[in-house]
């Protein structure tokens, strides 16, 4: 029976697997843990064999393991939907939202960020098929928020994150994931200074990294099936 560190080593692999059939440089790209619904003791486990990233989809789930894992210092990644209301426990302790859909969200979160801490690394959420299921801005709405984001104080606008619709055709996947990239580029071409996006998860990785994937979001093929069913998330 395969442990977290062997099914981590194998997406390890995978990643660096595809990054050099792909011409990466697999250092590029960097393995985001999504561990919503697993206890912090199997964060702990993971932690042992050296994965310091981890993505989380409910914000009193991540304050409780930033509570519980606080002695390691895990990096904070904040993958999900965010109502207003739960912004200032994420402003005080991600160090990474990639879900931003809307502006009052991320002035709050610019607003509530502590003066003492770093930056805020952002990225912004595209629906790119317009799935009612997906949270995400329409890729037409992109070019304005990503101008408000931008000038805002204690953030720093990182790139883009997406959730295709899923498929098992890599040809298709690849499409998805080419869109996004194409979607930065043009951001980029508009002067914002970008370097990531956030794509990919354990079905699909390879077509992201074959894309441009900086971030990829895995949990199952790391963790193993989700401990809490009926709750709806980003990132697997």
């Amino acid at each position: 029976m395969s442990t977290i560190g062997d099914r981590l080593d194998t997406v390890r692999t995978r990643i660096h697997e595809a990054a050099l059939r792909h011409g990466r440089d697999p250092a590029t790209i960097t393995l985001l843990a999504v561990s919503k619904t697993q206890p912090a003791e199997a964060l702990r486990e993971v932690m042992a064999c050296g994965q310091r990233a981890f993505g989380e989809n409910y914000v009193q789930e991540l304050a409780d393991k930033a509570d519980a894992l606080a002695d390691l210092r895990p990096e904070w990644h904040f993958i999900g939907p965010l109502q207003s209301n739960k912004t200032r426990l994420i402003a005080g302790l991600a160090h990474w939202v990639h879900s931003i859909e809307r502006d009052k969200i991320a002035r709050r979160l610019s607003e509530q960020r502590p003066g003492e801490a770093v930056d805020l690394q952002v990225c912004l959420q595209v629906n790119l098929d317009a799935e009612a299921s997906k949270s995400g801005l329409a890729p037409e709405a992109l070019p304005a928020l990503a101008e408000v984001v931008a000038g805002l104080p204690r953030l720093r606008l990182r790139g883009l994150m997406a959730i295709p619709a899923p498929s098992e055709d890599f040809a298709t996947q690849r499409r998805a994931f080419a869109r996004l990239r194409e979607m930065q580029e043009d951001l980029i071409r508009r002067g914002h200074q970008l370097d990531t996006l956030s794509m990919g998860m354990s079905g699909d990785l390879e077509a992201a990294i074959a894309e441009g994937a900086t971030i990829v979001r895995v949990g199952t093929a790391i963790f193993g099936s989700r401990r809490v069913a009926g709750r709806g998330g980003q990132g697997l």
